[in-house]
């Protein structure tokens, strides 16, 4: 619970088993999440096995793709902060308490791993990946003029329950690219949001996607494709006003 609001965890799984046992636990030793869902993505023999042995609750999407495991676990959850994450090890469980911190101003914050302080040893942010994903970000904020944005791939973020529900009948993603989308989407909703650092470490076992450069980097352009039709059919599109005012005109209509 945060500020009298349940949050729950959502962990997407496919290739996480020796990792996932861990990463839940940690997250239920922070105290204050309320529910960690995983959602099993056809994922390796034993995951559920591991997930079994913990707290969590479990659901199995049989669509494979990182965007259909991800709305499969939004729609699943029941918290009021949602908050989506990997548990492959590269995230501190601990670092979800940042997040919620800035919950308490905005509806949506994104995580980013482009702090160089931050990025521990051995963790898979080379030049490539880091310069890639800040001039996607940067691509992102300057075609929809909007808030500072420097990693357009982190998995690390989270959604209030109402910022979720404006934009849940828009998404269209089941792949990797489904992180950018809800970036979009965010913008376009006009929902309050903010980019905040989060430690990013060595990967427990080999990713599908980001272990190789050559995938890497098609899913790069991939993400490009995406943002440019997306900003191409909203372009001249209004904002719709903020969820909820800013804490300054509240204390002030209080008054």
């Amino acid at each position: 619970m945060w500020n009298g609001r349940s949050v729950s965890v959502i962990l997407m799984t496919y290739a996480e088993k020796d990792s996932i046992r861990g990463v839940i636990e940690g997250f239920v030793a922070t105290g204050v999440v309320d529910e960690v869902l995983v959602v099993n993505n056809n994922a390796q023999p034993g995951t559920a096995d591991e997930v079994a042995a913990t707290p969590a609750r479990q659901v199995f999407e049989p669509r494979q793709g990182y965007g259909f495991a991800s709305r499969r676990g939004l729609a699943e959850a029941t918290g009021d902060l949602l908050v989506l994450c990997e548990p492959d090890g590269t995230f501190l469980p601990s670092d979800v308490v940042k997040l919620l911190v800035y919950s308490d101003d905005c509806d949506v914050v994104f995580g980013t791993r482009t702090t160089r302080e931050l990025l521990w040893d051995g963790a898979n942010m080379g030049r490539f990946l880091k310069w890639g994903n800040w001039a996607v970000a940067k691509l992102v904020e300057v075609l929809f003029n909007t808030s500072h944005l420097s990693d357009v791939g982190c998995t690390y973020r989270l959604l209030t329950r109402q910022a979720f529900e404006r934009i849940r009948d828009r998404f269209s993603v089941g792949g990797s690219h489904f992180g950018p989308e809800v970036m979009l989407l965010t913008i376009v909703s006009g929902a309050r949001f903010v980019e905040i650092p989060v430690n990013y470490l060595p990967r427990v076992g080999a990713s599908s996607v980001t272990g190789s450069l050559w995938t890497a980097f098609l899913l790069g352009m991939q993400m490009i494709a995406f943002i440019l039709r997306f900003r191409l059919a909203t372009f001249g599109r209004v904002r719709h006003p903020p969820l909820r005012p800013s804490p300054a005109l509240a204390e002030g209509e209080r008054r």
